[in-house]
């Protein structure tokens, strides 16, 4: 049997102990220390660090390896292997690379514990992440010089960027867009990153109707709305699910058509749902898609997508490309009351371009055949289409037509339908494609009589 000696085994245990009480922050001050140190003495500057930085902070696995490889041996060095570190973090190392040159606490949002969570937000040193519909304040915070370390290497992104400027956005490597608010546009010490992303796996109506987004007994009804080719517009207010709701029903088109998608910003992934579909996705904010929509209008494309419609430019283009003849246009507008849609897509259009209101909107109406309408319960987390209408201009007085089809009640948590169908909605779908006609309005006419016998159940009780 060994010897055994008290004073070994003090000593040993003393040590580990004292390891593990060192303190996270100085061992973090520490390891930047060491690192500044070594650029310097490899000759590194500036530019060179904060460019390895950009390269980790958005993602790209060897910069982060770089440093996470190099912490764990300056750990050893030191002999802090059991040293202690916040929660929030996956490892020490981790910990460390986030507090010097990652994103500090937000990055827990990242990790798989939260990947159904859709935004998260700094403002000031509080940190928020939404969880079941609401934002919590986290226990974790950030300094101003971390904060502002953290923008210099999201602005090296788009290199055309003005550190000055008051307002930018950009785009991860993963796709998530980070929007930042500072100098005067906000409260002195309360600049404000927002960091969004779209959380939806997968694309599909069952998997909306799951969610409570859509009524499950409508989904062969939205099938056949896809393959009549109707152009629609999915409205609502911000972070109401319309562009996840564009998303679902594009999954839908038939692949073997041509389709030209345009953004504003890269939100939306076609080609991971959408693979073999022959989609070209341009991106092009207000005066690229001045020059653009000529040569879009000249397009042989089967259909358009105009997500995120912001402007008159957009919106005019997308009216243009519809009065051509264009089926199958999807585009997705902001705004509170859909019965307003024609004006208030009209009202953008003048307000760049020019023209009369009146007949401008008489034009939105006669390029769209469905508007979508959704809504955001009390808690955030939960989206429902609001409404279905059908939009058109009557041939015999030349008005705008709004017929409504499905409205959502909220004391029941149930929609309603009503079988209306005008003679041009018809029309087209017998052009496109007589079965999925047959299918749409036999759909909509069950819903519609299964809801007024429920009503006669409940009336007669």
């Amino acid at each position: 049997m060994e010897k055994f000696y008290l004073s070994d085994y003090l000593k040993i245990h003393t040590k580990e102990s004292e390891h593990s009480n060192i303190n996270f922050h100085k061992l973090c001050q520490r390891v930047n220390a060491e690192f500044l140190r070594e650029w310097e003495d490899g000759n590194d500057n500036l530019d060179s660090t904060l460019r390895i930085q950009k390269k980790a902070i958005i993602g790209y696995d060897n910069e982060v390896a770089f440093f996470k490889s190099r912490i764990r041996e300056l750990i050893k060095k030191y002999g802090a292997e059991n040293a202690a570190y916040p929660a929030w973090y996956q490892s020490l190392e981790d910990g460390i690379y986030q507090e010097n040159w990652g994103l500090s606490g937000v990055s827990e949002w990242f990790t798989d514990q939260f990947k159904e969570s859709s935004s998260a937000k700094i403002i000031g040193e509080r940190i928020y992440f939404l969880e079941k519909g609401q934002m919590y304040l986290k226990p974790q915070t950030i300094l101003k010089e971390r904060r502002e370390q953290m923008i210099r290497a999201f602005l090296l992104l788009t290199p055309e960027e003005r550190l000055d400027k008051e307002f930018h956005e950009v785009y991860m490597l993963d796709g998530t867009r980070v929007t930042i608010y500072g100098g005067n546009m906000t409260k002195k010490g309360q600049d404000v990153i927002i960091f969004r992303r779209y959380i939806i796996p997968n694309y599909s109506f069952e998997e909306q109707a799951a969610r409570g987004t859509i009524p499950e007994n409508s989904i062969t009804l939205f099938r056949a709305m896809v393959s009549l080719g109707f152009n629609v517009a999915f409205t609502g207010a911000v972070r109401t699910a319309k562009t996840t709701f564009l998303s679902t029903w594009q999954s839908y088109e038939d692949s073997s058509l041509e389709g030209v998608m345009v953004e504003t910003d890269p939100e939306i992934p076609i080609h991971t749902f959408m693979p073999e579909a022959p989609i070209l996705q341009l991106i092009a904010d207000n005066e690229k898609l001045k020059y653009l929509s000529k040569n879009l209008l000249r397009s042989d494309a089967d259909y358009f997508i105009l997500a995120e419609a912001r402007d008159g430019i957009a919106l005019d283009t997308a009216v243009k490309i519809a009065s051509k003849g264009a089926r199958r246009m999807k585009i997705t507008f902001h705004t509170r009351d859909p019965l307003d849609f024609s004006y208030d897509v009209a009202f953008e259009i003048i307000k760049s371009l020019g023209g009369d209101l009146e007949s401008t909107a008489k034009k939105v109406a006669a390029s769209f055949d469905y508007i979508f309408h959704f809504i955001q319960l009390k808690n955030k987390n939960q989206k429902r289409l609001k409404s279905i209408y059908e939009l058109g201009i009557d041939r015999n007085t030349r008005k705008i037509t709004m017929n409504e089809i499905c409205r959502y009640d909220h004391k029941t948590n149930d929609w309603s339908w009503s079988y209306i169908m005008s003679d041009d909605k018809r029309r087209i779908g017998e052009e496109e494609n007589s079965v999925s006609l047959e299918i749409f309005a036999g759909e909509l006419a069950f819903l519609s009589n299964q809801r007024r016998k429920e009503d006669r159940y409940a009336d007669s009780n």
